[in-house]
């Protein structure tokens, strides 16, 4: 199956199946498990064989699993290790020299609506209706800043929250943070599959309340481009 994939080359992103090929790339049971041609797409334009990804938030262990494959060094760091590959560590504060990373890609909560763990420090349990939120998500986007290579790039996952008829645009919030310090340069609308609402039940509760299920994830791509 790999000979047929092929870059994307629009900026909307459609995978209806979260893995690629006969081997697992993370796990596909995992709470918020990142699909892994997203990654796979990332590494062909941003990336080259022997370069280092660093992922803050490794999860499952998709971005560890795809780098390998595609022949890219790779350290993934997560506040709750789900394997042994993973290092434990905070995303705001890791382990790591300054400009040490040729790419960082990051698939962060976008509030508390999935229960990853019960980790006091994990910002997944703060809401994104809490100001705190988007402080801790720019503390995150300060130690991407500090390991990233000069012009070199990260992506950033994340998806807005609409809830109880109160829209919270974390996409947009989280985009003007990493402006502070990244210089902009797309934006991929990423297709939603499989969450819980997308059932016939939720479809005909949006259209008879007047509200709008979630459709897609915003992956923003910025690069560094001071020394």
């Amino acid at each position: 199956m790999k000979k047929n994939i092929k870059i994307e080359s629009t900026t909307l992103w459609d995978f209806p199946r979260q893995n690629y090929g006969d081997k697992p790339h993370g796990d596909n049971k995992y709470n918020g498990v990142t699909p892994a041609l997203i990654i796979w797409n990332l590494l062909q334009r941003y990336t080259i064989e022997g370069d280092l990804v660093i992922d803050p938030m490794c999860g499952s262990g998709t971005t560890i699993d795809v780098c390998k494959e595609e022949n890219r060094k790779v350290i993934g760091f997560d506040i709750v290790p789900y394997r042994n590959d993973i290092i434990q560590s905070d995303a705001r504060n890791l382990p790591l020299e300054n400009e040490i990373a040729d790419f960082i890609f990051i698939d962060s909560p976008y509030s508390d609506n999935i229960k990853y763990n019960n980790h006091p420090d994990n910002i997944g349990n703060i809401s994104c209706e809490n100001e705190i939120f988007f402080e801790e998500l720019n503390k995150v986007a300060k130690e991407i800043y500090r390991i990233l290579k000069p012009y070199k790039y990260m992506a950033w996952l994340i998806g807005d929250q609409a809830k109880k008829k109160k829209f919270i645009p974390t996409g947009f919030k989280l985009y003007s943070i990493l402006e502070r310090y990244l210089k902009p340069v797309d934006i991929i609308c990423i297709t939603r599959h499989n969450q819980t609402s997308n059932t016939q039940i939720w479809h005909e509760r949006a259209r008879k309340y007047n509200f709008y299920l979630r459709g897609f994830k915003y992956l923003i791509i910025m690069q560094k481009n001071e020394k």
